[in-house]
């Protein structure tokens, strides 16, 4: 064991994004296993390292973490990126816990059939911009700070710079009305290593391929 974190899930995007995305923020070197197929996820889940039969899984630390809040919440703390204290905390899942419900939105998007496609877009592209992205445009304005809480990253800029960024391969215009939000996206991209994992060749997974939506669906269903 390299004492690297090691992450179990499919080579895509997925409940694992923002884990990645978290660890990456951190500097922290990562490996990945992937599941190629149904058989991969029978293994672990006989094997007893899922505790709710479920991935993502993440071995760190000597455990094996499961659930995606759970997993978020172990590493924004061990990498100090979960404000510094309760208070602060309190406003960082706050925040996280509407990302969240936006992130299901957009990720769901890509499985649907083809006849349910469209409405839901709409419905998602009118959720973000009429529900969340206002929200987050008047929290940067009112705190006045670079950032979303006190005055240094936390694990809610990580996770709103990937979810502007999933917004904005459905809509590139998504983030029109919103000046801060452009502005919080610019100054995030840069934060170096962030800005390395923006970098083609990164750990990053690219938006799922129509023709590999069958495969993935096999894996998990």
């Amino acid at each position: 064991m390299s004492g690297k974190p090691k992450l179990h899930y499919i080579n895509g995007r997925g409940r694992m994004e923002p884990i990645r995305w978290l660890l990456a923020a951190a500097g922290v070197e990562f490996e990945e296993s992937y599941l190629e197929k149904k058989e991969d996820l029978t293994k672990l889940q006989k094997d007893g390292s899922l505790l709710f039969q479920q991935v993502p899984m993440v071995e760190i630390d000597g455990m094996k973490l499961v659930q995606t809040r759970a997993i978020a919440n172990y590493i924004a703390t061990k990498y100090n990126l979960y404000g510094k204290d309760v208070k602060e905390r309190a406003l960082i899942d706050m925040y996280v816990e509407g990302m969240f419900d936006l992130n299901e939105l957009l990720l769901k998007n890509r499985y649907l059939p083809a006849d349910q496609k469209e409405q839901h877009f709409a419905n998602m592209m009118d959720k973000a911009t009429n529900r969340y992205f206002p929200v987050f445009e008047k929290v940067l304005k009112d705190h006045g700070k670079d950032f979303l809480v006190g005055n240094q990253l936390s694990r809610a800029d990580v996770q709103l710079l990937e979810i502007i960024l999933m917004a904005e391969e459905y809509q590139p215009d998504v983030l029109a009305k919103f000046p801060l939000l452009q502005s919080f996206k610019a100054r995030i991209s840069n934060i170096p290593t962030i800005k390395k994992f923006l970098q083609p060749g990164s750990q990053r997974k690219p938006v799922i391929r129509e023709e590999e939506v069958p495969k993935v669906i096999k894996i998990f269903h």
